[in-house]
């Protein structure tokens, strides 16, 4: 019997490189290099750090995002190995999205920048890792009508999606599929509870953006951080989980776990659970994504059942984290009600994060903003887009009322 063939590798493009997903990407590529190219990637602005990362992966498609950042790469040719092709913009994304070698595009920019590049990636038949839960919380209707349209497969990379991805696989997730044995009665997302947890809630008053940074388990970019300590993020992810998974918003919830070791745990129609269990490390669910459906050796060392592992839950407290609440009303809503609350979310948090306003003011701008607009059911992904700009500009017109 002959030798057997070489295994081919998947071809990657990053786009989002210099951030915490992006940094535990690289790490998992550098590990896998025998399974895994890089052929792609894109940062904001940091070119020097973009120069580094083409040199050692040995990439020829580069992009800068950010104005202006293409132009000074271009001014220091020097820098990026010979031959490489230095792309500029949100065109740049789009060129590195549709790469024709690419396998495989994991989308980790912060915030709605990588929408249209993961519509891009859809379009030309690439599966999408996704990082970026805001893109599904913004226009998930579109995102999932474009991966049903083209056949890609789109692989969660968010550790509380990724995990009910692996519990859920050969089951089916049907609303009130209470006589189907393979019914999912919900899904549960584990969260830490960030900073604040186990604050008083009297004191949240005086928190500062340098406390709501602290986080107990994760290492990840301020804004995510903050999102943690209000528990915002995990109302994204339930809207995002809704999208992901086909659910109904009574089946998307949310338990407080301070361990971080249980990402999720998915409730079957007869009342077993399932559950999926690692460290709190992005590069599992980032190596389960670029990877499946192989199982490797990891990047990180997996857990240690030597030593005793405490793996507490507790109920969310309403009163400690509001923008929860607002998060499940808003997916209930239906409509732009989600891109409502994303927008308005991400200027609230830029402003704490600044000095401008309080903690406890990141949930009055948020509900300030969801009465205020009208909500509606989009057609086309255009009036999703007007609607994040709108609600942008009444967001920072509520926040002008902090200053003055």
């Amino acid at each position: 019997m002959g030798a057997s063939s070489p295994l081919r590798k998947k071809r990657v493009v990053l786009l989002g490189a210099t951030g915490s997903i992006g940094e535990n990407t690289l790490r998992v590529l550098a590990a896998h290099r025998d399974r895994l190219e890089l052929v792609g990637v894109a940062a904001r602005a940091n070119w020097e750090k973009l120069a580094t990362i083409t040199g050692q992966f040995g990439v020829r498609d580069v992009a800068l995002f950010e104005p202006g950042a293409c132009a000074a790469a271009r001014a220091h040719p020097a820098a990026f190995p010979p031959g490489t092709r230095v792309h500029g913009g949100l065109d740049g994304l789009n060129a590195l999205a549709r790469l024709p070698e690419a396998d495989i595009v994991l989308v980790a920019v912060v915030g709605t920048t990588g929408l249209e590049p993961a519509l891009t990636a859809l379009a030309a038949g690439k599966d999408l890792a996704l990082a970026s839960k805001e893109i599904l919380v913004l226009a998930g209707k579109f995102v999932m009508a474009e991966a049903r349209r083209h056949g890609g497969r789109l692989l969660p990379v968010d550790s509380e999606h990724n995990a009910v991805f692996q519990c859920l696989e050969g089951h089916r997730a049907t609303a009130g599929a209470a006589d189907a044995a393979s019914g999912v009665r919900r899904v549960v997302l584990t969260a830490s509870g960030g900073a604040f947890r186990d604050w008083p809630v009297e004191r949240l008053a005086a928190a500062t953006p340098a406390d709501a940074l602290k986080h107990p388990n994760w290492a990840m970019g301020p804004k995510i951080t903050v999102d943690s300590a209000t528990l915002a993020n995990k109302g994204l992810e339930l809207i995002e989980a809704q999208w992901l998974f086909g659910l109904q918003p009574g089946q998307c919830a949310a338990v407080l776990h301070p361990q971080s070791i249980v990402h999720c745990l998915v409730e079957f129609a007869d009342g077993a659970m399932l559950a999926q269990l690692c460290p709190p490390s992005m590069t599992f669910p980032i190596q389960h994504a670029l990877l499946y459906p192989e199982r490797v050796p990891g990047a990180d060392a997996g857990l240690d059942l030597s030593r005793l592992l405490n793996l507490e839950f507790r109920p969310v407290d309403a009163a400690r984290f509001p923008m929860l609440q607002l998060a499940q009303a808003a997916m209930a809503a239906g409509g732009v009600a989600p891109a409502i609350y994303n927008a308005a979310n991400e200027l609230a948090v830029a402003a704490f994060l600044d000095g401008r306003i309080p903690f406890l003011a990141i949930p009055q701008v948020v509900e300030h903003t969801l009465a205020t607009i009208r909500n509606f059911e989009p057609d086309v992904l255009s009036a999703v887009v007007a609607i994040d700009a709108e609600s942008r500009r009444v967001a920072a017109g509520h926040l002008q009322t902090f200053s003055s």
